[in-house]
């Protein structure tokens, strides 16, 4: 520990790390001698596309490794312990203690039978750094300096009485309750709002900065590390590209990949020439007032889809985006209003809706790794669909799924048979798209499809949206959060808050001001490529 970074000493090294993975007995190298340099307090970015290995070599950091995968060589030293010659007794009282893990989905990594404040003092109370009350009134201080509404009583909530972002902060309160040397952040923010990522990342860098604790920021997201990190660290396929510190690696970056990564985002929707006065609406939402139990979620909700069109609803969690789409499909009948679809209402309960009716919409989720089985094969989950509705069988069924492999630009040898754990995120993603295609619909939701997926294959999701759109003369309603995806895709936009709408018009419109103040706040609330974006934000909305 001689090496010094403004006078900190090295906490974390990491010298030929070999980290091996395993598909059908047969071991393969996806690490390939990953060198990793870490002083206290200091926050090193690792990025990269989707297999980079980024998460993989954040893991290796607590000695660590997920199933079916093992640590093949080099060394992994932290604060002087060699980690691959350790006891796994001296590994489990570093882990948690003074190595923290905040994982990508806070929703699924709490108990859900168990209350936050349990769950926060379960591990300083087992590594013996504190007793129960102290841990209690521990919990109550960070959550307090995490910005948590009622931080008094927040921690007695479950899982499931709290919101996302609220949640995200409270894992990262958990992960600091033994003041750990190091925490490693994966991908804390992907699934969240704009606005909501605004709070975390600064409850975050704040709770950093405040313990001078190391970190590992992993992410997808490069305007997102630029605001985290002091040096990033660029993975491809388990391999090194380069390293820098933020400004310079974003200012100047070497490599042609890395230069790649920078340049991503480059799609952008042609523009579309005005719809007919007199043109019917694919789907038209007529004054949609729904909700759950006696509580209205959705209040006099309206706006038209129309054939070849895109229109993206965008707004925080809570503004009844996805609460809509449910009304759509049938899975939720409204109060008071209508849907109607090619001029023709609808039922508003799916269950007396025609199969023909029920074919004409489909769906498209955000997460591939839930929305798949994972015991059928490629063949049966595009199959299916095509089965029930167009009533294909034999030849002619394997005919359209080989073909709809083709249109989402999979060969179809490749892929038939697999099963969705061997395949990659984007691509399980393209199989969600060729399940909704095999209905052969006029329109399909598409919900937060791209917000889990690295930059390089989002825009591939998007470019072949857009390309199947064309083809098949597709409506799409996009739900997201990501702005930066409203302008690569969108005709129109809907703002919604609370359960209304805000605001709505072309695109073009919608990101010329003036706007509405809510819009005005989505929209400054969208990261930069700016290492200062994040700090001067925070300042002028704390006025100056």
């Amino acid at each position: 520990m001689t090496e010094q970074n403004n006078g900190k000493p090295v906490l974390l090294t990491m010298k030929g790390l070999r980290i091996e993975g395993r598909s059908d007995e047969t071991w393969s190298e996806i690490v390939h001698g990953i060198d990793l340099t870490l002083h206290k307090g200091e926050v090193l970015g690792l990025i990269g596309e989707s297999g980079a290995g980024k998460s993989t070599v954040g893991l290796a950091a607590m000695g660590f490794t997920r199933d079916g995968c093992r640590i093949s060589g080099g060394e992994i030293v932290f604060d002087g312990i060699d980690l691959m010659k350790a006891s796994e007794a001296t590994k489990r009282n570093l882990r948690g203690k003074r190595i923290a893990y905040v994982a990508q989905s806070a929703a699924a990594s709490f108990n859900p039978a168990h209350k936050l404040m349990d769950q926060y003092c379960e591990a300083p109370v087992q590594h013996g750094v504190m007793g129960r009350a102290e841990a209690e009134s521990d919990a109550v201080d960070l959550y307090r300096r995490m910005q948590l509404p009622d931080p008094d009583n927040i921690g007695f909530r479950y899982p499931h009485q709290v919101s996302g972002g609220q949640l995200q902060r409270a894992m990262t309160a958990m992960a600091m309750a033994c003041r750990p040397d190091l925490i490693i952040f994966d991908e804390p923010t992907t699934a969240l709002d704009v606005t909501t990522q605004i709070e975390v990342l600064a409850a975050i860098r704040n709770i950093v900065e405040q313990f001078d604790t190391a970190a590992i920021y992993i992410t997808h997201d490069l305007a997102v590390v630029a605001q985290m990190a002091d040096r990033i660290k660029v993975l491809l396929k388990g391999d090194e590209v380069e390293e820098a510190d933020t400004r310079s690696m974003l200012s100047a970056p070497k490599e042609d990949y890395t230069k790649s990564l920078w340049a991503v985002r480059s799609h952008a929707r042609a523009e579309q020439p005005p719809v007919a006065a007199d043109k019917t609406p694919v789907v038209s939402v007529q004054n949609i007032t729904a909700g759950y139990g006696s509580v209205d979620v959705l209040m006099n909700v309206n706006f038209d889809i129309h054939e070849r069109r895109t229109v993206a609803v965008v707004g925080e969690s809570g503004s009844g985006k996805s609460t809509t789409a449910r009304v759509i499909t049938g899975l939720l009948p409204p109060r008071q209003g209508q849907i109607l679809f090619d001029g023709e209402t609808l039922p508003p309960d799916y269950r007396k809706r025609t199969r023909d009716q029920l074919r004409q919409a489909q769906m498209i989720y955000q997460m591939a790794d839930t929305a798949l089985n994972p015991k059928l094969r490629i063949r049966e989950l595009i199959g299916r669909p095509a089965q029930m509705y167009l009533g294909l069988q034999g030849k002619a069924l394997t005919d359209r799924i080989r073909n709809l492999l083709d249109l989402i630009e999979l060969e179809p040898d490749d892929y038939i048979d697999r099963l969705p754990a061997e395949l990659s995120g984007g691509q399980k993603q393209r199989i969600g798209i060729a399940r909704a295609l095999a209905a052969e619909p006029k329109f399909i939701i598409c919900d937060e499809v791209t917000s889990a997926l690295d930059q390089l294959v989002a825009e591939g999701i998007l470019k072949l949206l857009d390309k199947l759109q064309s083809e098949f003369d597709l409506a799409y309603m996009f739900i997201t959060h990501d702005l930066a995806t409203v302008k690569a895709i969108a005709d129109e936009v809907v703002v919604m808050k609370e359960g209304r709408v805000i605001e709505q018009g072309p695109k073009s419109e919608m990101f010329r001001p003036p706007h509405d103040p809510y819009t005005e706040l989505l929209l400054s609330s969208v990261p930069e490529m700016d290492p200062d974006w994040l700090t001067d934000l925070l300042r002028e909305r704390e006025g100056g």
